[in-house]
């Protein structure tokens, strides 16, 4: 099939854009590079340098390529600058996934599959971890604007113009993983760890996050084309995994014998998030895979590879 990726020069897409390659697809992926690296691409597919938000490119590459699915993963991803440059934010992952799903619309698009937030979506977790029937209550405004994009698929899908699924991933970790001050954690830590430096944490270090490893949010992507409806699904592993504990198992895959700077708690971030995936287990088949050390240990490893002057 022709599948268009959006930010598939990016740590997660281009991991889907693989795999989409693998499965025998002609792939087109588009990035404006902001933030994914050349060195991400596959080969073998396509490639135009262009933003999500710029209309007359957008309307000319569907009417070029007639993409029969579309991943969706082009995004704003700070958290910290959604809440800093809201306007920013809601132009590019709200006017520019508009932009994605009007033309999907208009060309007869057969799917289309959106990367929401499982970890920025539903707030502070006070109990168990959410499904996707509790209450949505970001405090960030990136999760206000990756929910917005869910009710425009949503609206679409209810008017039977277009078939969706909506992934909203836990926090996402593995190869490809930027180890600077745009990436997760785990790359930050890691980058830092290898390069002799100190990593902070902000906080005392019981921050949590569920994190899941890129190969099982590939393989998410991928039972969703062939199994998925409208969703939502959360794509994680239930299990809470606080900032120290991040810190102790890349101390561990690195070598490092460092202590953690401690700093100030950051605005607009949850204290505590894991999600429950039981829906994409029943529909989708899917769980995650990847045990957190193994999953850590693999990361290391390819940045060890990736960072000239590491350590080894």
């Amino acid at each position: 099939m022709r599948v268009l990726v959006t930010g598939g020069a990016g740590f997660i897409a281009s991991h889907i854009a693989d795999a989409h390659l693998r499965r025998g697809d002609e792939v087109f992926v588009v990035d404006n590079l902001c933030a994914g690296r050349r060195e991400n691409l596959p080969d073998a597919a396509a490639f135009a340098q262009l933003d999500i938000t710029d209309e007359t490119a957008m309307r000319k590459l569907w009417n070029d390529f007639r993409p029969e699915i579309v991943s969706h993963h082009a995004a704003q991803i700070d958290v910290r600058r959604s809440l800093e440059e809201p306007a920013f934010d809601a132009r590019v992952n709200v006017l520019g996934s508009l932009n994605v799903i009007k033309n999907s619309v208009d060309y007869n698009t057969d799917r289309v599959v959106f990367a929401s937030t499982g970890g920025a979506i539903y707030g502070e977790m006070h109990r168990a971890p959410p499904t996707e029937d509790t209450p949505v209550q970001p405090i960030s405004l990136y999760g206000v604007a990756k929910y917005c994009v869910e009710q425009y698929l949503a609206a679409y899908a209810r008017s039977e113009e277009l078939a969706c699924t909506i992934l909203r991933y836990a926090n996402v970790y593995g190869p490809r993983q930027r180890a600077d001050g745009e990436a997760g954690v785990v790359a930050i830590f890691t980058g830092l760890m290898l390069d002799g430096q100190r990593p902070t944490i902000f906080g005392c270090g019981d921050k949590t996050r569920d994190y899941v490893y890129v190969a099982d949010v590939v393989r998410a992507n991928m039972m969703a084309l062939e199994r998925g409806g409208i969703g939502p699904y959360n794509i994680g592993t239930g299990v809470e995994t606080s900032d120290q504990q991040v810190f102790d198992s890349v101390a561990a895959a690195t070598g490092y014998d460092g202590e953690p700077i401690y700093g100030d708690e950051r605005k607009g971030e949850v204290h505590r998030i894991a999600i429950n995936s039981d829906r994409a287990r029943d529909e989708l088949g899917w769980q995650a895979e990847m045990e957190f050390a193994d999953g850590i240990a693999r990361t290391v490893d390819y940045l060890r590879k990736a960072t000239p002057g590491a350590a080894k």
